[in-house]
């Protein structure tokens, strides 16, 4: 697999850059045409000039979300997929032009890559959090507060109200924008090999616990079929959905199954959890220690 230096990366979107910005605007009536031929007849000769005509847009689009720390060529791919949604979304007959609702479609997609790619922590969920993820930066400098340093309370104030969000998401997305993810890779400093990952606990079971559970699970699963084999149909029914559910039914429920009173159930109940206990003391010294639900 070919792998690309950051240079050769570089001069590859600059080649494109310029390559978009030499295309030729369309009039009107001719960009009407080939989106008609798109999607009408399907023709790719048609799709592929209306897109790179206005592939400008996703360049432009792309420049406006360069401090997210994310490369300008992702982010220009991103912007190209939305552009491509576009045309294939769109419809010449409502006399709309199509850098205009392609410009939303671009957009979209670009801040949906940010938002998945920006940072591992959730940025919020909300349109209203999403906006103010996007416009923090630009209204931090509306309001004379763009110096980088922590806002002022009436400054988050101003933002939260501008927004439609409260005073502590502004704090918190704060904070957020002006920290940075660190890597699990990274060395602990400049002096160790050691990387962040090797210091976190791992608390999951080693190779040999899980093995000892899996054999535990099918030897416990082999005695409790062979010990309800023994039991009579009524048993059986209480004590499935009594012990073996997560949400167990209620004596009067099963009574109202059975055609009994709770107090027969409770007593059929009881008579089966001795034959069970019997049937697996029979095959283990400590049957409640794999068991515990049946007592």
């Amino acid at each position: 697999m070919t792998q690309f230096s950051a240079n050769e990366t570089r001069q590859s979107d600059n080649s494109y850059i310029r390559y978009t910005m030499q295309q030729p605007l369309l009039e009107r009536e001719h960009e009407v045409e080939l989106a008609t031929k798109w999607r009408d007849e399907g023709d790719d000769r048609a799709m592929h000039e209306l897109v790179m005509a206005y592939a400008r847009i996703v360049v432009s689009a792309a420049s406006r979300y360069r401090y997210y720390g994310l490369s300008n060529g992702d982010l220009i791919q991103e912007g190209n997929i939305g552009l491509m949604q576009a045309a294939k979304r769109f419809d010449p007959d409502r006399g709309v032009r199509f850098s205009t609702y392609a410009a939303w479609w671009i957009r979209a997609s670009i801040q949906d890559h940010i938002l998945r790619n920006w940072s591992i922590v959730r940025t919020g969920t909300t349109a209203a959090h999403k906006s103010l993820f996007f416009k923090l930066r630009r209204l931090r400098a509306r309001i004379g507060e763009a110096d980088g340093g922590p806002l002022s309370h009436e400054g988050r104030q101003k933002i939260a109200e501008t927004i439609g969000v409260t005073v502590a998401d502004v704090t918190v997305m704060e904070q957020r924008l002006s920290g940075a993810d660190g890597s699990l890779n990274a060395a602990v400093s400049q002096e160790s090999e050691s990387e962040a990952q090797d210091f976190l606990a791992d608390d999951r079971p080693n190779p040999e616990q899980v093995v000892i559970e899996l054999h535990d699970g099918e030897v416990l699963s082999r005695w409790l079929n062979d010990a309800l084999s023994e039991l009579s149909p009524r048993e059986r029914l209480i004590i499935m959905k009594r012990r073996l559910q997560d949400d167990g039914a209620t004596l009067e429920q099963l009574g109202g199954v059975l055609g009994v009173s709770k107090e027969r159930v409770r007593q059929l109940e009881h008579r089966a959890l001795k034959k069970l206990k019997k049937s697996l003391e029979e095959q283990s010294e400590s049957p409640l220690d794999l068991l515990p639900q049946i007592s």
